[in-house]
């Protein structure tokens, strides 16, 4: 295990992802310029920006079709009209994580299962995020570095997984997560560590070599959840980064968010899952939308989504075939659909 102490705090490649991330775009113009796309025709939305950022890395943007107003990369983070407009059923808290919440950070809906709202912080900003409302400012669990959340974990023996979620796990720095993983090392009866992240997709420069190191060094059989929504979000760039976790002894999944107008085809689906594989990543869920305030434009009616599934498993080996589901709050589980 790296002691957070002895974390590189100056390693070029650290310097260069955090660098990037200070340089992603945040204006809805300038990124449409960037792709030579009238912000008028996209229905792109200064309002929608407001109530919730644009931000998304220049290298995201690269692998975006120039031209194309209805790329599936692009609808994932232009703000828009669409959001602003009222939806029945939508709300603030899709999932029910206040209701779940353990303590500061900490949110307890599973057996055996306690998830860490790690950081607020996100390489890019999804448009359909279930969080998008979240009280970041005051839940995250590395408030007293730590403390609570490591004391909750460690005062209930039924706990033996713990995942690191946000926001992204992995925009904090390596010494930052490796002064969290140092504290888990002693609580005897965790058994798996679980992260979700988005980086590795959208900011590949973040898996580092101290990023590699941290996660080879850690006690635990380590699982890395990834989320991407389309193929075209793999690139070169990415097969790397997901070669350098797999070297690190990560094993690999993908959970994607059925949305209209992204990946509603079975097409979408299949290439998702053959483009993932063939970085070492198999499917995990594909995830019905999470009902929030703002993203009532990205839904795929329950009758779609299942006739796609079912083309989905006609035409792919098993093992390709991600499980339908639906979060729903209170539940002891994701719900197949």
């Amino acid at each position: 295990m790296i002691p957070a102490a002895l974390v590189p705090p100056h390693a070029a490649p650290a310097v260069r992802w955090q660098q990037l991330w200070r340089e992603a775009v945040r204006d809805p113009r300038e990124l449409l310029a960037m792709l030579g796309l009238d912000p008028i025709a996209t229905g792109m939305s200064d309002e929608a920006c407001a109530q919730f950022a644009l931000r998304v890395p220049r290298g995201f943007v690269a692998r975006m079709r120039a031209g194309d107003p209805h790329d599936p990369l692009l609808r994932q983070v232009l703000p828009l009209d669409a959001e602003l407009r009222a939806a029945p059923g939508f709300a603030l808290d899709a999932v029910g994580d206040s209701l779940a919440k353990a303590g500061q950070g900490v949110i307890r809906k599973y057996r055996g299962r306690a998830l860490l709202v790690a950081t607020g912080s996100c390489a890019v900003n999804c448009r359909y995020c279930f969080r998008r409302h979240f009280p970041y400012g005051e839940e995250t669990a590395a408030a007293s570095n730590w403390r609570g959340a490591i004391d909750l974990i460690a005062a209930d023996a039924s706990i033996d997984e713990v995942i690191l979620s946000g926001g992204d796990p992995l925009s904090l720095s390596t010494a930052k997560l490796a002064e969290l993983t140092d504290a888990l090392a002693a609580i005897p009866h965790l058994r798996r560590l679980r992260v979700h992240t988005r980086l590795p997709v959208v900011l590949p420069e973040r898996v580092d070599e101290a990023l590699v190191g941290w996660m080879r060094a850690l006690p635990w059989p380590v699982t890395v959840v990834l989320h991407a929504n389309h193929a075209n979000e793999f690139d070169a760039s990415v097969d790397d980064a997901l070669a350098r976790l797999r070297a690190a002894g990560a094993t690999l999944l993908n959970q994607a968010v059925l949305l209209r107008g992204v990946n509603d085809s079975v097409d979408a689906l299949a290439a998702l899952s053959e483009r993932g594989f063939r970085a070492g990543v198999l499917p995990y869920y594909l995830h019905q939308l999470d009902r929030v305030q703002g993203a009532a434009h990205f839904e795929v009616a329950d009758e779609q989504a299942r006739a796609l599934h079912r083309m989905l498993a006609a035409r792919l080996s098993g093992y390709l075939v991600p499980k339908l589901v639906r979060e729903v709050a209170g539940d002891p589980g994701k719900r197949p659909l």
